[in-house]
């Protein structure tokens, strides 16, 4: 079966902070809104919301992802850089800026990225029998 990633819902601006009754809220993360796929035939897709292909920056989300997720599976989540007890999204951008090879590599064992996402709402699709 051949899918692709949504495109990614945005946030909605609102005049007061109250959440009607059956809405929910999850907290703004420092970080990037990305939505990650886990093809069948190996394939690891990790974009922007703008749909920046940002797979090849951050080889450890990759690893991760071939790791611990099954073959066709997309999330929606928030990239994020911790340094020490705070996000730093610096950090992230710094990433972005060594997007292959060996930088993307020094760039993961100095500053490791994560992918964090409310799991209630972050399952796009799972197709895998």
């Amino acid at each position: 079966m051949t899918w692709t990633l949504p495109e990614p819902m945005l946030t909605t601006p609102v005049l007061r902070p109250d959440l009607p009754p059956g809405a929910a809220a999850e907290p703004k993360w420092d970080g990037y809104r990305a939505q990650l796929a886990r093809y069948a035939d190996g394939r690891v897709l990790l974009r922007s919301r703008q749909g920046t292909d940002m797979t090849a920056a951050f080889p450890e989300i990759v690893d991760a992802v071939l790791a611990q997720l099954p073959a066709d599976t997309g999330l929606d989540g928030e990239l994020v850089v911790w340094e020490g007890e705070r996000l730093a999204f610096e950090r992230l951008q710094q990433r972005m800026a060594r997007r292959r090879g060996t930088g993307a590599l020094a760039a993961a064992r100095t500053w490791p990225a994560h992918l964090v996402f409310p799991v209630k709402f972050s399952v796009l699709s799972s197709v895998a029998g």
